[in-house]
């Protein structure tokens, strides 16, 4: 069983972008609707055969944002966005878990729709590097997650099935991708995040990273 996990929200907490975002529009909720539109830009150029750098999109859907709100959106802003995207810091369970994970043997993977340099400097600062097998993104296939390919591409490092890949992510439809490409999946209900098991039933699903490790743990001993 490999672990491939989403970085940024699922293990780095984006929560360090508020002051920017409070800044820039006096309103820290502006931040979701920041993050909502740069998900519709990256499903988009997918969803019609196009690849635009992830960097590129951030800084369209920080425009797109300030246009909404009648804001306007400088150069300086936009670097400061991606200066801080960078530098996030960890989830207080991510590193603990991590390393617990891999204590117990797990090979984990990082699989992002970030820039490869982007996530490996995101790793790099926030001491996580050392704890990931390999670090991947959809910069090397051009395809963003939640297609299908984009999984594939880590079943494809590895060698091995998608059935031997559980994705876990603070995200729905990175999950939902996940299972169609025949992963198993886990959810992290980050703050803010939820998912609709009517809708959508994950293999396994808890309110933080130390609890989702301890019952993919439990149910492999079992």
């Amino acid at each position: 069983m490999i672990l491939v996990f989403d970085i940024n929200e699922t293990l780095l907490d984006t929560a360090a972008l508020t002051p920017l975002f409070e800044k820039i529009f006096g309103n820290a909720a502006v931040r979701g609707e920041w993050f909502l539109t740069l998900e519709e830009a990256w499903m988009t150029t997918t969803l019609a055969g196009r690849y635009l750098p992830f960097g590129l999109l951030a800084k369209s859907a920080l425009r797109q944002t300030g246009l909404r709100h009648g804001v306007d959106i400088s150069d300086d802003h936009q670097r400061q966005l991606l200066d801080i995207l960078v530098t996030l810091p960890p989830h207080p369970d991510t590193a603990p878990a991590l390393t617990k994970l891999r204590a117990a043997g797990y090979q984990l993977t990082a699989l992002t729709n970030g820039s490869l340099d982007a996530v490996k400097c995101q790793l790099e600062q926030a001491g996580l590097r050392d704890l990931f097998d390999v670090v991947l993104s959809v910069d090397s296939i051009e395809t963003y997650k939640p297609s299908p390919k984009a999984y594939q591409y880590v079943a494809d490092h590895w060698q091995v099935s998608p059935r031997e890949l559980v994705m876990i992510a603070a995200h729905g439809w990175d999950l939902i991708g996940a299972a169609s490409a025949g992963c198993m999946t886990g959810f992290i209900a980050r703050p803010g995040k939820v998912i609709d098991t009517q809708l959508f039933e994950p293999d396994w699903h808890a309110d933080s990273l130390t609890t989702l490790s301890q019952q993919l743990m439990a149910d492999v001993e079992a």
